[in-house]
């Protein structure tokens, strides 16, 4: 393995092994195919069957109930994947399993039934669950021994995560609206195919990087909302020892684990396909909801049973790293709006058509925004190249013939839009603004963060949730001259660019928080089980979004669009307050880790 690294590290890109830049690429095609097809799924279900780009005219509660779900699933399957790959596939194979599986997901939604579309999204689920927590475990393996360069291999790394996202809401987005949905599906799906060819052909780069499973269980720690970042390493037989599952314990977790999963699905199936899994009711609670307070009351009860069973500090520390859980869920609750009722407030509320000097300016800051990133990222692939040429020719040719289509889809998008007098822009552009405000600031955040006013960790909770409550703020002071019930209005789009702006800040108070502090204030012995009840409360979110912004439609008819997005505005910026005001508590708790 050490023989590995080091030939790795005989050719170097930007000061790192070539290999890095491979996964970065791999990543980046992947990211590009998820969120282009993500940004599209609220879209198209929803767009009306009589118009120039026919969807299937659902309800917008009946859609976000199933991109809630979907949403949910994302953040529970790669638990059971990193475990599949520890013990028995490896991280590369992982990966190459986790991307075909993805491209047949992509390949099924292209036809637009709606088998192929529940086919589709179970494939993704799928998919991710092999792919995301296995990509950034190759990574740590690469830089062993080399821990000193791991920061900036995860930096460069992000930055094909936020770049894939950029360009794929980006260009499926405006395929799927400016020429038909299939073709926005059908890009991603394309890209996806390309990303696995490349990753496959290069596989032999990394020697065996990656290729057996360890008799350490390793777990990775995502530092953002999507992605991953280092590990920490546990013994089973350890953690066992120190803290064994009992039966009543393993018990626990089947029967919660099960009534989440039966939530889960039941939810969009009794909404959508009025079948219900779950026929009984209690009072005035149906099943599905009895189900999940019963799921809830016994991983309560789990969670409060083995924290007792831990010493004084370990106990208070674990508490900590819950209250920080929960805050996650309303963050996670109100922060993933972006991808349903914002899109759909995008689509239907926000004035996009533009003329004249308006709709020229716009061109050229897209066009900007489009070349310039595209422009280094072909110069990294042409360091790369040179560097590996002669090791991996294929998967560079595939790699070039990759980018000479995107280039091509992006001429023909820019040339397209150039030829107009007038433009109107999709409602999936929005999407790409968290990715550039996370490109642009972050170097600004992580400086703070290096300075001696540094915030402690309930702080830049709050400080975060305030913030994304602020970014709603300012749709609802924008929303406030929508009459009651309005289906369509012409909102500037500049509240929703500053929203973004808002929830981006927001985002990177917290994102480098939860799991990091996780990792330093939970014992090793324990990171993987602690790691899967953050994932879950990101899961929970994640639903609870999906919930919540299915209530559009019935908050606007009985109130107003400004009170929608009041809940969301008053919500976190409450949960922010009340985690400013713990912030002595949490200290103590944490006695001393910072």
């Amino acid at each position: 393995m050490s023989t590995d690294i080091e030939n790795l590290f005989k050719d170097k890109v930007i000061g790192h092994p070539a290999g890095l830049f491979v996964i970065f690429f791999t990543e980046m095609w992947e990211r590009f195919s998820f969120y282009g097809m993500r940004i599209l799924l609220v879209l198209f279900l929803t767009a009306p069957i009589i118009s120039d780009n026919p969807g299937w005219d659902w309800p917008r509660e009946h859609a976000l109930s199933l991109i809630g779900t979907y949403g949910a699933l994302l953040y529970l399957t790669p638990i059971v994947g990193g475990w599949l790959a520890d013990k028995f596939t490896g991280y590369k194979w992982a990966v190459i399993i986790g991307c075909f599986i993805m491209m047949l997901g992509h390949a099924a939604m292209v036809f637009e039934t709606p088998w192929s579309l529940y086919l589709g999204l179970a494939l993704l689920i799928i998919g991710t669950g092999f792919f995301k927590p296995n990509m950034t475990s190759m990574i740590s393996e690469m830089y062993k021994g080399k821990e000193s360069k791991k920061d900036g291999a995860y930096t460069i790394y992000y930055m094909g995560v936020n770049a894939g996202a950029f360009f794929g809401m980006m260009l499926c987005g405006y395929l799927a609206e400016n020429i038909g949905w299939s073709y926005g599906f059908g890009l991603a799906g394309i890209f996806m195919l390309l990303g696995l060819i490349q990753f496959w052909l290069a596989k032999d780069l990394f020697g065996q990087i990656g290729e057996r499973p360890t008799k350490i269980h390793e777990v990775e720690l995502p530092q953002n909302i999507n992605e991953e970042s280092p590990k920490a390493h546990i013994r089973d037989d350890d953690a066992e020892k120190l803290n064994p599952f009992t039966t009543l314990d393993k018990i626990l977790i089947v029967l919660s684990s099960l009534g989440g999963l039966l939530y889960l699905f039941n939810d969009p199936l009794s909404i959508i396909g009025d079948v219900d899994l779950l026929p009984f009711s209690i009072g005035d609670m149906n099943g599905s909801n009895v189900t999940i307070l019963v799921a809830l009351a016994l991983f309560l009860f789990l969670i409060i049973s083995r924290i007792s069973r831990y010493s004084k500090i370990v106990r208070d520390r674990i508490i900590a790293v819950s209250v920080f859980g929960v805050f996650t869920v309303f963050f996670f609750a109100a922060f993933e709006q972006s991808l349903g009722s914002m899109t759909l407030f995008a689509r239907d509320y926000t004035e996009r058509a533009l003329t004249g000097n308006s709709a020229t300016i716009f061109k050229i800051i897209d066009l900007i925004l489009t070349v310039v990133p595209l422009a280094i990222i072909t110069w990294v692939l042409y360091l790369l190249f040179k560097k590996t040429y002669k090791k991996i020719p294929y998967s560079n040719i595939i790699l070039a013939l990759t980018f000479v289509f995107l280039w091509y889809v992006v001429f023909y998008k820019v040339n397209n839009e150039f030829s107009k007098d007038a433009t109107e822009v999709p409602a999936s552009w929005f999407g790409i603004l968290n990715s550039f405000f996370i490109i642009t600031l972050a170097p600004f955040f992580s400086r703070w963060w290096e300075s001696k006013y540094n915030p402690s960790a309930a702080m830049k909770y709050g400080i975060g949730l305030i913030l994304l409550g602020l970014g709603f703020g300012i749709l609802v002071f924008g929303t406030m001259g929508i009459p009651q019930g309005a289906k369509t209005a012409s909102v500037s789009m500049i509240f929703l660019i500053l929203a973004y702006l808002f929830h981006t800040m927001g985002e990177l108070c917290i994102s480098p928080v939860g799991l990091s502090y996780l990792s330093k204030l939970v014992p090793g012995r324990m990171i993987g089980f602690m790691f899967g009840i953050w994932y879950l409360a990101i899961a929970i979110g994640q639903k609870s979004a999906g919930k919540m912004g299915g209530m559009i439609d019935k908050i606007t008819e009985e109130h107003s669009l400004s009170t929608f997005f009041l809940i969301f505005t008053l919500v976190p910026a409450a949960v922010g307050l009340v985690s400013m005001v713990l912030n002595p508590v949490l200290k103590r708790l944490m006695h001393g880790v910072r």
